[in-house]
């Protein structure tokens, strides 16, 4: 992989998205999704917390991570602002800052939880409780609010908060040898070195990832001395450093262990402080890390974590179905530590799984209707054995949720979803994924218009239009997908030839007002199969067209979806249905299923073969399953015959 660090994401507010894909469900989460976090974090006490008033003793006492809650909406508001400018929107989140300025304490320290519950406990379990997880998502809304509107008044407070915690932490005489247990803030204070151009807070941000698993280990000593206070201490379910992914230092670590969003949210650091501080010693970590991943723990639907035990990671090949945790925000997460290492490397492969976790894994997490949200997203759903995060009967979205990370991380990535279509640098523009509209892009010295026309994620034909300022010379790199077997590429009807590197497409020429490009990307119903090491998925193929994975549902199929079997050389015809499912192509052939008649009589077991017989079968994208009848079955793994 060539690493080109010289290549910028085109912000979101240069992004405007008119398809039928993106453009719907960025309109929901801003009309619907934002006012119902808002309404939560209200009707709970996440935002009244910031008001110090609760005392020992009264009900609904504030938690070690609300604080993150109310900033991810916040973080939400700020996009939604710097697109569809509201008023009264923006006087709610400035009536919110202004509790959280009033909260915070006069050496500079913000954390709800930790002014009015437990003060005397402050920096005394880092590990577990999430007080510079809950700064760093303060630190990110602090910088969203004050790119959307100018006011520096959140910024400010960040700041000062952001220079208490460089007092605390450190290896100066005095200072704690510690980092977070949940790695965030990391990342964080990169983006508030961005907005204030203040070094210290990359240079806090390093030192974070670089003290991370150094002997002595300070979340053991850390341990160590809150068992010398309290003999008997509440135990933790997670006591392993590699849960923290702080077992080692960060450079030794080759695979992913831990927590799945910690790690995303760590390997995201990293990749910041890579850029940012010109640390050319993590790439090499982050590259086997990578590789760890995307070939032993990595969900087709680009969801991450097989285990609710740990929210995370077990053995390489473990990828249970039913079981499997795959967490919202761990999707998130992979999606953000992706496009990082896109920036950092310009190939493809990071793409690739951006896309898959963009499309499937991150937005299985909301309804289409944005009102009810999924923490966990498991590949099959039987209701009456599979339960989900909280003891929520799987196949069921819920409202909102007591640990309620998941519901505005998604959010905030909707409404911020254009960043992660183009890229570019001074001789080259980048077009990583395909959706109708426009951007203006800065190349060649100049703002170069590009709009765009396809009806992508469904169709593989895209119609790219170039309008630079000014004739110039300068290179469009178009992103090939890695499920795409083939491609046609015409500029201004007239057809090119050219190999793909590092994934793109590069056309160099001299760019003219009105120039086109037609890519034709083949779009074939693919049948993929698993390595034979995941266990649970031998004999067994998933269906992909696209960057769209597909499953199957009981409404369309009837129940006992593991009983379905494809005969031999099934193909599937795309179906495009404008009024089912947000306006969906589903996917139809044929399927045998056994006869039920033989098992009428109540038998378990039986020697006999049974009949089978012909049945149609749908199968809908993964990204809208459970938005019909809750609670039936889902499978996206199938059955298919040898013979």
């Amino acid at each position: 992989m060539r690493t080109n660090p010289s290549l910028t994401a085109v912000p979101f507010t240069l992004v405007r998205l008119t398809d039928k894909f993106w453009a719907p469900r960025q309109a929901v989460n801003r009309r619907v999704t934002l006012p119902i976090e808002y309404e939560q974090c209200r009707v709970t006490g996440r935002i009244a917390a910031f008001r110090l008033a609760w005392k020992p003793g009264q009900p609904n006492r504030p938690h070690i991570f609300w604080d993150s809650d109310v900033a991810k909406w916040i973080e939400t508001a700020a996009y939604s602002l710097q697109t569809h400018p509201d008023k009264q929107l923006e006087r709610s989140v400035d009536k919110v800052i202004g509790l959280i300025a009033k909260a915070q304490q006069p050496d500079g320290y913000l954390n709800t939880y930790f002014t009015v519950v437990a003060p005397e406990k402050r920096w005394t379990n880092l590990a577990d409780n999430h007080e510079l997880y809950c700064a760093g998502h303060l630190m990110e809304a602090a910088v969203a609010y004050f790119h959307a509107t100018g006011k520096r008044q959140f910024l400010d407070v960040m700041s000062r908060y952001a220079d208490y915690i460089g007092q605390v932490f450190g290896r100066r005489p005095g200072q704690k040898r510690g980092y977070c247990g949940h790695e965030e803030i990391e990342l964080a204070l990169v983006k508030l070195f961005h907005a204030t151009g203040e070094r210290r807070y990359l240079e806090l941000a390093q030192y974070f990832i670089d003290e991370r698993g150094q002997e002595p280990n300070y979340f053991r000593l850390e341990r160590e001395i809150r068992q010398l206070k309290d003999p008997a201490p509440r135990k933790s379910a997670h006591w392993d450093l590699s849960y923290y992914q702080a077992h080692q230092p960060v450079r030794e670590q080759s695979q992913v262990v831990g927590h799945a969003v910690r790690a995303m949210y760590l390997y995201s650091g990293m990749a910041d402080v890579a850029r940012e501080a010109t640390d050319p010693t993590l790439l090499p970590a982050l590259r086997k890390l990578w590789q760890h991943l995307t070939q032993k723990h990595l969900y087709i639907t680009g969801g991450i974590g097989s285990t609710r035990a740990n929210e995370g990671f077990t053995f390489d090949y473990d990828l249970p179905n039913e079981s499997a945790y795959c967490e919202t925000c761990a999707a998130v997460g992979l999606v953000f530590w992706a496009h990082r290492m896109l920036q950092l490397t310009g190939a493809s492969e990071f793409a690739d799984v951006m896309e898959r976790a963009l499309f499937n894994g991150c937005l299985s997490g909301v309804s289409l209707d944005g009102r009810r949200f999924f923490y966990a997203n498991p590949l099959a759903v039987y209701p009456a054995a599979t339960r989900g995060a909280a003891g929520h009967v799987a196949g069921q979205r819920q409202p909102w949720f007591d640990c309620a990370c998941c519901p505005p991380n998604l959010a905030r990535l909707i409404a911020s979803v254009g960043q992660y279509f183009y890229s570019e640098n001074a001789t080259t523009a980048a077009v990583h994924l395909y959706g109708q509209g426009e951007t203006k892009l800065h190349v060649a010295q100049q703002t170069v218009r590009l709009q765009v026309t396809t009806e992508y994620p469904w169709s593989g034909a895209v119609k790219l239009r170039v309008t630079p300022e000014r004739a110039a010379r300068f290179t469009l790199a178009l992103r090939i997908p890695d499920w795409c077997p083939s491609f046609t590429l015409f500029v201004n009807n007239k057809p090119v030839a050219v190999k793909p590197s590092q994934g793109y497409v590069r056309l160099t020429r001299t760019w003219r007002g009105g120039d086109s490009i037609r890519l034709m990307l083949a779009m074939p119903v693919l049948q993929i199969e698993a390595n034979p090491q995941v266990r649970m998925n031998c004999g067994r193929v998933a269906l992909q067209r696209g960057p769209i994975v597909y499953c199957f549902e009981q409404a369309d199929n009837g129940p006992e979806l593991n009983d379905l079997c494809l005969p031999p050389e099934t193909r599937f015809i795309p179906v495009h249905r404008d009024r089912q499912l947000g306006g969906v192509t589903v996917l139809r052939s044929h399927a045998w299923r056994r006869q039920p008649q033989p098992w009428r009589n109540g038998s378990l077991y039986r020697n006999d073969p049974t009949p089978r017989h012909r049945v149609s079968i749908t199968a809908v994208p993964y990204c809208v399953w459970g938005n019909r009848r809750p609670g039936e079955e889902m499978l996206v793994w199938l059955n298919r015959a040898s013979s």
